[in-house]
């Protein structure tokens, strides 16, 4: 059984908000208790409003950016100044805006062959822990780039696979449940109609001492058994009070 606290709010950018001062809160923890911050990275559309707050001078400007080491938690397979690239987006809306070193993000080499890409992520994200795993869900239930039924979500050595997505671009490099797992923290971001019924599943195979679902968000379980689920409220499943 593993604990979800669900952070509700308002709308989108609320929830943005209330998530960026999290990972803001997150960091100091860890950089004064360990020195560093490892935190992996979600793609897609719906992180893009949390890079925004994070590089905005109210919340920005008090953060030690040289404690923040960033990874990415899926790639697409795509040079890193692709429009689909998760890399590019981050970069934009935060990167670019922030006095983050250069040296302390770790991208995904998306234009490289996949297998080689996924084996250099692997040696490079070690065997270190992440403090923080930021992740999305989709309609389907996946997360980051671990879709129901393929084999990248099966595997259970490996910390970054290739992948596959039934939607482009198709070709991705995804790190792993054991990666996400070994994960001291694991914070999603959920949002808008369309996934609501599919939260309340989550959260009710979540909620059962044994997980057989083939749901990938699911089975996101990591080493403090906690998950916190920032949503708006068109997201949030009706059974569930907004707190």
């Amino acid at each position: 059984m593993t604990d979800a606290i669900i952070h509700s709010h308002p709308d989108a950018d609320a929830v943005a908000a209330a998530a960026a001062e999290h990972l803001a809160e997150a960091a100091r923890r860890a950089s004064a208790e360990r020195g560093r911050f490892r935190v992996a990275l979600s793609g897609g559309n719906t992180p893009r409003l949390l890079y925004q707050r994070l590089a905005s001078p109210e919340l920005g400007a008090a953060i030690d950016w040289r404690r923040w080491e960033i990874f990415f938690s899926d790639e697409r397979k795509v040079p890193p100044d692709d429009a689909h690239s998760n890399y590019r987006m981050a970069s934009v809306a935060w990167f670019s805006r922030v006095a983050l070193p250069a040296a302390s993000v770790h991208r995904i080499e998306g234009e490289l062959d996949g297998a080689q890409a996924a084996a250099r992520y692997e040696a490079e994200l070690g065997e270190q822990p992440l403090d923080l795993v930021l992740l999305g869900m989709g309609e389907d239930g996946h997360t980051a780039s671990l879709f129901p039924g393929t084999p990248a979500l099966a595997e259970r050595e490996r910390r970054v696979v290739q992948a596959k997505s039934p939607v482009p671009p198709h070709d991705r490099i995804s790190m792993t449940l054991r990666a996400l797992n070994e994960a001291r923290a694991v914070v999603f971001l959920v949002t808008g109609t369309s996934k609501s019924a599919r939260l309340a599943q989550v959260l009710a195979e979540r909620a059962r001492a044994s997980n057989p679902s083939d749901l990938p968000a699911s089975q996101v379980r990591p080493r403090s058994n906690t998950v916190h689920f920032y949503v708006d409220r068109a997201a949030l499943p009706e059974p569930i009070e907004p707190g």
